[in-house]
């Protein structure tokens, strides 16, 4: 019995095994044929720049410690309102507008740069962030391995930053009325342009300007601006007769440390990509601070007999922003170089205003907008391709040329701005008021502007909280 059911068994088997077979085979060349494109999104990438735009959101608020601490008492509110109004504003313009008109284009990155009008300013196709998606990237070929949002919103943190570094020049006597209005329109008619002719396959780009992470883009235009601000708004009216010293040094060093920290996703995330070239950038921004701020130090200890806290972090910043555009483009030796140079050309630059008695409050052009310009300009002679293969050679590695773009891209950038902001301020100077009263001035801008006290004081003329108006300000005993 047990024989005839293994038997049974075994021809049942048999005769099915021809079906399943059949279909078996029938399938094979389907599933070989069904190839899954693979997906472009590179998860590491994607995390690095994702930290990276964080990190350079930060250093908005590290400005406004940076700015806060070097201004009088009874302007440090409205002083860092100034930079952190940023945040608000212009997150919703670039949200809107902002990016579009910097980066949309119809020309791939395989078919070289935009023409025509494209060459200056970028399209509407990506206003309020229509086709910018989540789960591929960017159609141009901006950053092939990330979304399209998260390039988006790294950019995003740049034009942040960027008007609010003009504060700097202004502070202390400019209404913020006014100056909310100026950065949204200079955010809109300067910077997206400007974004656009370097980063956004414009005509800058086309030329083989190198600009890695923003020195025209972002320190020559917003330093060039502060001085045709200053310009037209005038000076504080006792600049030249009161000392105006620094409220809070401890605030500036804070502020410097932020923005130090912050800087290795600005210059580092501008590789777009958590690869070796991040590596190069991460690396040359570190070196070039430490040689901006040790130079500082010896040239103040040596000219002025002692080195001070606030000499340091000015030249830390000085060698963060002369390595900002060629971060991507040097060797570590050419980063020590340029933000040694870098800084020394700023503290003379620094002495030069002080010595003018031009009211650049903060410094914004000597440091931002003259180390800008070293910068940009020793790019050309610092760069090379075993660097950066993207890039070009400059000075050193055979290729004076380059010097010479790069000195178009730094005029370019120096006549727009300059121009474009004088504009601006005289259309707005037609509605509104520029600057505040000479009393709002002795008063303070913090409860004249805003209403609220940064430490509770009571200033000079009986002037406090309780008088402001604010609806958050104490409520005096028996009121």
């Amino acid at each position: 019995m047990l024989k005839k059911s293994l038997t049974i068994g075994i021809v049942a088997l048999w005769l099915l095994s021809g079906p399943l077979m059949d279909n078996a085979l029938a399938q094979a060349p389907a599933d070989a044929t069904a190839v899954v494109a693979p997906n472009p999104i590179d998860s590491g990438d994607t995390a690095w720049m994702l930290i990276s735009s964080a990190l350079v959101l930060l250093m908005t608020p590290g400005l406004a410690f940076f700015y806060g601490g070097l201004v009088r008492s009874r302007n440090v509110l409205n002083t860092m309102m100034m930079s952190l109004v940023m945040m608000g504003l212009i997150g919703v313009t670039w949200t809107l507008w902002g990016y579009s008109l910097a980066f949309d284009v119809s020309t791939p990155a395989s078919e070289g740069f935009g023409k025509g009008l494209e060459s200056f300013i970028g399209g509407f196709d990506w206003m309020f962030l229509n086709n910018v998606a989540a789960d591929k990237p960017d159609p141009i070929g901006y950053a092939p391995t990330i979304p399209h949002e998260v390039f988006m919103v790294y950019q995003m943190m740049f034009a942040i930053i960027t008007p609010a570094l003009i504060s700097g020049a202004i502070v202390e006597r400019v209404t913020f009325k006014t100056y909310f209005w100026f950065v949204l329109l200079w955010s809109t008619f300067i910077y997206s342009p400007l974004a656009h002719w370097v980063w956004g396959r414009g005509w800058l780009g086309a030329l083989g300007a190198l600009d890695f992470a923003g020195g025209t883009v972002v320190h020559i235009s917003s330093g060039v601006s502060a001085v045709v601000a200053v310009w037209v708004i005038g000076p504080r009216k006792d600049h030249l007769n009161n000392p105006h010293t620094p409220h809070n040094v401890p605030y500036v060093l804070l502020g410097i440390g932020l923005l130090w920290f912050g800087w290795f996703g600005f210059n580092g995330g501008s590789a777009l990509a958590s690869g070796s070239l991040a590596t190069v950038a991460f690396v040359t921004t570190m070196i070039s601070a430490a040689a901006g701020g040790l130079t500082w130090t010896i040239i103040e200890w040596v000219l002025r007999g002692k080195p001070t806290a606030v000499g340091i972090a000015s030249g830390f910043l000085a060698g963060l922003v002369g390595i900002t555009p060629a971060a991507g483009y040097v060797l570590p030796v050419g980063a020590l170089l340029i933000g040694s140079i870098t800084s020394v050309c700023c503290f003379f630059a620094v002495s030069f205003r002080a010595k003018l008695g031009f009211d650049d409050s903060l410094d914004t052009f000597p440091i931002h907008g003259v180390g800008g310009t070293v910068g940009a300009i020793l790019t050309g002679v610092f760069a090379t391709k075993a660097v950066n293969a993207g890039g070009n050679n400059g000075l050193f590695a055979g290729n004076p040329g380059q010097i010479g773009i790069q000195f178009v891209g730094v005029l370019a950038t120096y006549v727009f701005a300059a121009v474009g902001t004088f504009v601006i301020l005289k259309i707005l100077g037609q509605f509104m008021e520029l600057r505040v009263p000479s009393g709002a001035e002795d008063q303070g801008l913090d409860i004249g502007q805003h209403g609220e006290e940064a430490y509770g004081e009571d200033f000079a003329g009986g002037f406090s909280s309780f008088e402001s108006g604010s609806p958050f300000a104490p409520k005096k005993v028996g009121s």
